[in-house]
């Protein structure tokens, strides 16, 4: 059984819309150790491999470590993908991950555990409005956020994710490009606080990030002293100021695992805590919050589209090839041109970061 479920999230489009999530219902330990093991025997028979996003199921992010597979931010999972040799990818997350995923390995089986997991960043931009936005507005870079559908990626000039938008947006602002950001307002403000660039913004946002509560962080804060404030950049600008480290899911657990502190309060999905947890055996983890006298609790800091992944989902997809993402070879072409506009960018800063640290005194370009 599982429960079904309405949300409302922001649509520039259309206002408020609605949507809908099912979660599944939780098996019993001995129904997950059976399907634990089901899964890791399909996944090596099917040759395919398990890429999960942080913000799944603990069972999912540890059947992908135990069988080769990969638990990581957006960006990782797209380059992961790419280079392994399995002919079957199984991408536990949201729909546009299973898109990316298939735009860069075409010659490759996709397959999600829930084809209707989806994001409202995602949904709150469609793609025929968001490029009469770009078409209104010709003289700008168009810079869209991962979470986004493969028809706005093709409109895009760049994709990028939020590891590595900063960086992105700061080279196109030194060129004295404009830039046109879609789709997550709390995001785009804040790189265009941090660059100095002139960015227009589609006005979505993540219906996690967007919960939590400045002013109850910092009563949190203060009961809290010692502890380092985590954040993600989809949180509202006053979280965001409030923060010791602002960064990506990735950015998250490695300041997690150098900064030297007790405790930590953490803005993200809840899903990230599974790693934060394995990762710092003796480290304290405590939610940010999302209640306070505007609080309508949409997600209680959980995706509920990311928790309509399962073991169950997972066991069925690579039983019966069921839930393949399929992508028109001609659009997949023109948004795999952003897409790997960003691993370039991302692969070139790697290298010079490392030929930087070979050569004291001189950094990285």
């Amino acid at each position: 059984m599982s429960a079904t479920f309405s949300i409302a999230f922001d649509s520039p489009v259309i206002g408020t819309a609605q949507a809908w999530a099912r979660v599944p219902e939780e098996p019993s330990p001995a129904e997950r150790d059976a399907l634990m093991a089901r899964c890791a025997q399909l996944l090596r028979t099917q040759d395919a491999v398990l890429v999960a996003h942080y913000y799944t199921h603990p069972d999912l992010q540890d059947l992908a470590h135990a069988t080769g597979g990969l638990v990581a931010d957006s960006l990782e999972m797209a380059r992961f993908g790419a280079r392994h040799p399995a002919s079957t990818l199984v991408v536990a997350g949201v729909r546009f991950m299973g898109e990316t995923a298939k735009m860069l390995s075409m010659d490759k089986r996709v397959l999600m555990p829930d084809l209707d997991a989806n994001c409202s960043l995602d949904l709150g931009c469609p793609a025929r409005q968001f490029s009469a936005f770009c078409d209104a507005h010709p003289d700008r870079t168009v810079v869209v956020y991962a979470n986004t559908s493969a028809a706005v990626k093709a409109r895009a000039d760049w994709v990028v994710t939020s590891s590595c938008a900063l960086d992105i947006v700061a080279h196109l602002h030194a060129r004295g490009e404009k830039i046109l950001w879609a789709p997550d307002r709390h995001l785009g403000g804040y790189i265009e606080q941090q660059t100095g660039a002139d960015m227009l913004l589609w006005q979505g946002s993540c219906i996690v990030h967007d919960e939590f509560k400045a002013l109850e962080l910092e009563l949190l804060k203060a009961e809290h002293p010692k502890a380092r404030v985590l954040v993600h950049p989809e949180s509202p600008a006053a979280v965001v100021a409030l923060a010791d480290v602002v960064g990506s899911t990735a950015q998250i657990l490695k300041a997690a695992r150098e900064l030297d502190a007790p405790e930590f309060i953490v803005a993200t999905d809840a899903g990230l805590f599974h790693a934060l947890e394995q990762q710092n055996p003796g480290k304290t983890f405590i939610a940010a919050p999302t209640a306070g006298n505007a609080a309508t609790c949409k997600s209680c800091a959980h995706c509920p589209w990311m928790a309509m992944n399962s073991l169950a989902g997972l066991a069925r997809v690579l039983e019966t090839g069921a839930n393949a993402i399929e992508l028109d070879a001609a659009l997949a072409a023109r948004a795999r041109v952003p897409v790997q506009r960003m691993l370039d960018f991302t692969a070139a800063q790697k290298t010079a970061a490392m030929a930087g640290s070979l050569v004291p005194g001189t950094g990285a370009a």
